[in-house]
């Protein structure tokens, strides 16, 4: 639902032919609500849409021709799934050397391989949700990041296959799994356990690497997060904040020395920052240098001057009329942000377009729709 899409948003938005095939029915993330309402939205723009009946052989023949003409073929089924359509990499790559397969799983070839996986579940498994929750209370991350993150691993598997096929002239089955994406995020704790010895507790109340990495309250009841992560950035905090006495102070002299007096130290700041309103405060760390964060919610994000400003959220609307705002991904090429070249496509909408680039007819199309075999669909206008 997120894996799969968020790959092929990946390579639509940096300029790739992305088609969408999905069942008459319409992919099911069309009609998620709630929590998934997002979903289809957000990962299917740049993308056409075709609507096949899979079950039908005019159905299957059509979309071997289509894979015939393809650079890349992704897929997120169970393992095995596609195999039994004659579907499967081994069938492909003799039909098209040059396709390159991009297969996006819960896990990479072992033991846990035949295992359905979801964000969730390699969160749980693969300790994020550990590190992100309290002790004894593991919580998943607040957003699909495995998914996204499985997802982009397999476009960048993808870019290196093709490139590599520019030298070997044959493509390649690239995998992307979601546990081991979990344990590629999660190891920078697996080697400090092995580095020193010590099991790293969640990060809610882990003992941090810096004195002062912290939530503060401000003057006007609200809060707003202030590092000091270097010996020079605690004296422009000092001077700044004229903490004569706080500068001066021996056993604050070095990072590792505040890491060690936080008991206390962390109130006195915390008594210094609550002389100022919270716009006080940012205006004066972005001036001098400091890194600081307001606590924001995900949708405060569409007000947000700099995303606005550096063209990040790309208005996008939906087949039946509705519109939201999405971001664009995170890249500047030449120090633009990558556009919207198309909005996430209703049913069926690229069918003509895409059967006629194969060689079917106006008429044999027409009489496809008329089969079911596929949907010719059309957005709100």
């Amino acid at each position: 639902m997120v894996m799969g899409p968020s790959c092929g948003l990946v390579l639509a938005d940096l300029g790739a032919e992305v088609i969408k095939i999905e069942p008459t029915e319409g992919d099911n993330t069309r009609r998620l609500q709630a929590a998934g309402a997002g979903f289809f939205p957000v990962f299917n723009r740049n993308k056409k849409s075709l609507a096949v009946n899979m079950k039908a052989k005019a159905g299957i023949e059509l979309v071997l021709k289509l894979i015939s003409s393809a650079d890349v073929l992704t897929e997120n089924f169970r393992p095995g799934a596609l195999d039994k359509l004659g579907l499967g990499y081994d069938a492909l790559s003799k039909r098209n050397p040059k396709l390159i397969y991009c297969s996006l799983k819960g896990f990479l070839d072992g033991p846990y391989d035949h295992r359905p996986a979801l964000d969730e579940v390699v969160q749980m498994m693969g300790g994020l949700a550990y590190m992100t929750g309290l002790p004894e209370r593991p919580l998943r991350a607040g957003a699909s990041v495995v998914d996204i993150m499985g997802g982009t691993f397999g476009a960048v598997g993808v870019l290196a296959a093709l490139r590599e096929r520019e030298t070997t002239g044959r493509g390649r089955l690239v995998t992307s799994a979601l546990f081991e994406s979990t344990a590629y995020l999660v190891a920078q704790h697996i080697a400090q356990f092995e580095l020193t010895g010590e099991a790293p507790p969640p990060m809610s109340v882990k003992r941090p690497a810096w004195g002062i990495y912290d939530i503060f309250e401000t003057a006007d009841g609200d809060r707003l997060f202030v590092g000091v992560v270097t010996d020079t950035q605690w004296e422009i905090f000092c001077r700044e904040f004229q903490e004569s006495e706080l500068a001066a102070d021996p056993r604050l002299r070095g990072n590792a020395d505040r890491v060690r007096e936080r008991g206390w130290l962390l109130p006195r700041l915390g008594a210094i920052l609550k002389r100022h309103s919270k716009a006080e405060l940012c205006a004066k760390l972005e001036a001098i240098g400091l890194p600081f964060a307001p606590i924001a919610k995900p949708w405060d994000l569409l007000d947000d001057p700099h995303l606005k400003a550096s063209g990040g959220l790309l208005e996008t609307r939906l087949p039946d009329g509705r519109s939201f705002h999405a971001p664009t991904l995170p890249l500047a090429f030449d120090g633009k942000r990558l556009p919207k070249r198309s909005d996430p496509p209703a049913l069926g909408e690229g069918a003509r377009e895409l059967l006629g680039s194969l060689g079917y007819g106006a008429g044999e199309i027409d009489a496809l729709a008329k089969e079911r075999v596929i949907v010719l669909g059309q957005r709100v206008t």
